[in-house]
């Protein structure tokens, strides 16, 4: 007699065999506890197939490698189950389809796009394989053998198609009908992405607790520490943070002491008209879903608020000293620019997280952590290797944490690894271009330090984007050293590779002396001091954002139009009819799975919107802040206006810029002379965006995840809330006293206020001084950039359009582009070590050992990032924090001569080599 659970598992099962349209969100969804209460052999799901159809279904789904087939994942069961049903009909108009939209998407492979031609337009024999008889033969030969067939049996059916696949590869049609339909089931009920379905699975469990007591319970109390240790020690130098993928480890086994200490223990209020509230205690184990939802909302709180620099800057006497900045003012101006960024998150949904080309390369690492943690998994055996992911995290962290000990405390010189600069040590040219601390970091082994390896994403932004990048910062190396060595714009009397700003004699410049007694600047003093100039670097840089800002935004909006205009249109037909399904334009399977559960109406990030513009004005005008209320509407169009092409491009690319210096530029301008509407509207204008970026990344994966739309709405609101007011109270303890002589150039902890220092120097560049000066006296060449940048679309597009698909299919400028930024103070020294990675991992490993890659890389990359923060952590409190030092060679010598910031710094002497002892514009001639 069959047992309860049994008889569930089958009941299941028939359902999913009787599944309707794919359209339907209940054609995705599955009870994931009836199917694993009953194993299901390989000979009980798609009864139609043959061993050899099913054999060729295992490997493109990357199950071939199971040990054993009696007790199949849940995700194969279902997939079996989708295949059978898949009409063919239906198989090459969802191809056809898949054809159109992913033409020009880099992340859908070359070799899978052309195999997907290729079945589309066959014309060859459709009802046997195209191989071979033999083929035919050995199928039948397996057919007629036993059920239950051992996928390691050395049969002939199992051998020749080994042979097959040896020599013609995966992406040969030896079943024409089969193949198709596997193809477009795979895209239209997981993922047309390998990325995607390593961390994904194909289904739904609707009754997977997800917003639980015990949930918000952890995530609470995490993000109030993980709010706190952030802020602190953001302001050190360098700095700590606890981070989401360290922050997920402690989430764990917080939920499974919950699930082991609460009481089962429930109630339910009844309400009239609506769905009941239920509320469990302990509603069963630690779920994916609580502990994804716990995990993101804790990410709202593992980035550190912009607006902290505005305050350090505006309150402490070491920069400005402003006395009127109250704990009002800072309530005001936190919630109000994360509410904002919160509410154009919510409003840019359609256009960056529904649409299936909007793949988040950036967060899947925390998506396959949290499923090493949490998901059981079926043993395998992938080209020898046998460990289970939880395993081999546990592995490479403890590892990643052991080595980082070496290159951050106990032998530093394999961190900074500037071996060249070791030869001659006080050889300017050779630290000038090889150097790792002030040079450009020529060098092909830089690094043995995973923090540096791991700098740009090693292991998550795509192979295509790293690679874009890179050629960006080669040519922005060739571009600086040309102006360096041609003393252009008078730079060889400057350092090269720096991000200050310096005097007409090579120091560097004291803003103190320009500014008046009213913290405006004093023009008398700055006709006396004389105007601030860049490196050879930072005018490179700052070329290169010119540029990219009018490139990056018409290109691509060019090049996803279609996507981009038809969101619009649903955003705008949203505001009209506020019943209107949210994801009726999505068709993806993860967009169909979400469609089940009551979205957040668009009105409500509106009405999010709406209120924190409104503590926005009160904020500019209960205080003296100088800045006008159409500022912050500016500030507000310019983000909404920039958001959709930026995230658009994150999303694909893993590649973002923000909008720090055109808001910047745009405020110098508006308001020359001041700097008090600069970094309140540099608040407005930068924080928000960063803001809705960190909330996008987190919605998009829920989605993935399946968390219920209004569960995170909710816990994203709270955790806002939470991080807004605990940041303000760490900020309070820390400028109250609470840290000695803080942002002093020579605190001994460290706390130095690095990114206070630039925020303050670009409040006095930008504000005081003003654009205008830099672009009519110093550097004119930069206002054409923009121009540049404008020109070169149509040039772009052409390519991306008419080129060769080897080169246009992986071509992406802007983030070319964006490989310039790099520089001033970083350099190739920390983007050369993620490129070996890169190729290693991103394109040879997924292209030649796409099953190991799909089980572990993104478990790898999480593995020894957690390793890393770990140990930083425990570096700092056992050690630095304690002043203890080990000194000998191989902690000094990669910070001894020129690149330590010793002896010569520039390749020429204002004193000595430049005309009456100065470069630069003649003293009288600037205004």
């Amino acid at each position: 007699m069959e047992s309860q659970s049994t008889t569930v598992a089958l009941a299941q099962l028939n359902a999913l065999k009787s599944a309707g349209s794919r359209y339907d969100p209940a054609d995705h969804e599955i009870d994931l506890q009836a199917i694993r209460s009953q194993p299901f052999s390989i000979n009980e799901v798609g009864l139609e197939f043959s061993h050899f159809q099913k054999n060729l279904i295992l490997k493109k789904l990357n199950f071939d490698a199971l040990d054993d087939l009696e007790d199949l994942p849940a995700a194969a069961i279902f997939m079996f189950e989708k295949i059978q049903n898949l009409q063919l009909d239906d198989a090459i108009e969802i191809l056809s389809e898949t054809l159109i939209i992913h033409r020009e998407d880099p992340n859908f492979s070359l070799e899978n796009y052309e195999f997907i031609e290729k079945l589309v337009s066959y014309d060859g024999p459709k009802n046997d394989q195209s191989i071979d008889n033999v083929i035919e033969a050995a199928t039948e030969e397996k057919e007629n053998s036993p059920p239950g067939f051992d996928k390691n049996a050395s049969s002939s059916i199992l051998e020749q198609e080994s042979v097959t696949f040896k020599q013609h590869g995966p992406y040969v049609i030896v079943d024409w009908e089969l193949q198709i339909r596997l193809e477009a089931a795979v895209i239209s009920y997981w993922s047309p992405y390998p990325e995607i379905r390593a961390v994904t699975d194909p289904f739904d469990d609707p009754s997977m607790p997800c917003e639980t007591f015990r949930a918000y319970l952890c995530a609470l109390i995490w993000t109030v520490i993980g709010s706190f240790v952030n802020e602190f020690f953001y302001h050190r130098n360098p700095p700590i943070s606890l981070d989401t993928a360290v922050i997920q480890l402690f989430l764990y086994p917080s939920g499974k002491l919950c699930e082991f200490i609460f009481p089962k223990w429930g109630f339910t209020i009844p309400l009239p008209y609506m769905d009941n509230i239920e509320f469990e205690l302990n509603p069963g184990p630690w779920s994916t879903k609580e502990q994804q939802f716990a995990s993101i909302f804790y990410a709202v709180s593992a980035v550190t608020p912009y607006v902290d620099s505005n305050i350090y800057v505006q309150k402490l006497k070491i920069f400005y000293g402003d006395t009127w900045v109250t704990f009002g003012f800072q309530v005001l101006l936190i919630l109000s620019t994360q509410f904002i960024g919160f509410g154009l998150a919510g409003l840019l949904r359609k256009f960056t997280i529904y649409p299936v080309k909007a793949m988040w390369p950036t967060i899947l690492p925390t998506l396959a952590l949290n499923r090493a943690l949490v998901n059981p998994e079926r043993k395998e055996n992938i080209y020898g290797w046998t460990i289970s992911r939880y395993k081999f995290f546990f592995i490479c962290a403890a590892s990643s944490f052991v080595w980082y000990w070496f290159p951050d405390f106990i032998f530093q010189a394999l961190s900074t690894f500037n071996w060249m600069c070791w030869i001659k040590p006080y050889n300017f040219n050779l630290a000038n271009i090889t150097g790792s601390g002030i040079g450009m970091g020529l060098n092909p082994i830089t690094t043995f330090d995973w923090n540096i390896i791991n700098f740009n994403g090693a292991l998550a932004v795509p192979w295509f984007s790293q690679f874009n990048q890179y050629i960006g910062s080669v040519i922005g190396f060739c571009a600086i050293v040309a102006v360096y060595y041609s003393n252009k714009w008078w730079t060889a009397y400057l350092p090269i590779n720096s991000n200050h700003l310096f005097t007409n004699t090579g120091d560097d410049y004291d803003t103190s002396q320009v500014i008046g007694p009213n913290n405006d600047l004093d023009e008398d003093l700055y006709k006396a001091y004389g105007p601030a100039y860049f490196s050879a670097a930072n005018i490179v840089v700052y070329a290169s954002y010119f540029m990219l800002y009018l490139f990056g935004f018409f290109y691509q909006i060019i090049i996803d139009w279609r996507a981009m205009y038809a969101s619009m249109k649903d955003l705008v037909m949203g505001f009209r009819d506020f019943k209107k399904p949210i994801y009726e334009s999505f068709t993806d399977p993860h967009s169909r799975m979400m469609s089940k559960y009551k979205e957040v109406p668009d009105w409500v990030y509106l009405v999010v919107l709406l209120i924190s513009f409104v503590l926005g004005i009160l904020c500019v005008e209960l205080f003296p802040t100088q800045t006008p209320v159409w500022g912050i509407v500016f500030a507000v169009v310019l983000n909404f206006v920039f958001l959709v092409p930026i995230t658009s491009l994150f999303a694909t690319t893993g590649f973002q810029f923000g909008l720090n210096v055109l808001v910047e530029i745009c405020v110098g301008y508006m308001f020359p002379g001041k700097y008090l509407p600069l970094i309140t509207l540099k608040a407005f204008g930068y924080n928000t965006g960063g803001q809705s970026l960190a909330l996008i990344e987190d919605m998009k994966s829920s989605h993935y995840v399946k968390i219920p739309p209004r569960a995170l709405f909710r816990g994203q609101m709270i955790s806002t809330f939470v991080c807004a007011f605990m940041t303000l109270a760490t900020i309070s303890f820390e400028t109250g006293g609470g840290v000695k002589d803080l942002c002093d150039p020579h605190q001994k902890n460290g706390f130095s206020c690095p990114q206070d220092v630039i925020y303050y120097s670009a409040s006095i560049q930008y504000g005081l001084i003003g654009p205008k000066r830099f672009f009519d006296e110093e550097y004119p060449i930069l206002r054409w950039c923009f121009l540049i940048g404008f020109l070169l679309v149509p040039v772009a597009v052409a390519i991306k359009w008419y080129g060769p698909k080897w080169l246009s299919k992986g071509f992406q400028p802007s983030a070319m582009i964006g490989g310039v930024m790099i520089y001033a103070p970083y350099n190739l020294a920390y983007y050369t070590p993620g490129l070996y990675a890169s190729f290693a991992f991103m394109y040879l490993i997924k292209k030649k050992y796409t099953k190991w890659w799909e089980k572990y890389n993104y478990v790898l990359s999480g593995a020894l990032q957690s390793g890393v923060a770990f140990s930083a952590v425990i570096i700092f409190f056992s050690c630095q924090y304690t002043n203890v030092v080990i000194d000998w060679w191989g902690n000094n010598v990669p910070f001894a001569g020129i690149d330590g910031g010793n002896g010569q710094q520039s390749l020429k002497n204002a004193t000595t080599d430049a005309p009456d002892g100065y470069f630069g514009n003649r003293w009288g001639t600037f205004s």
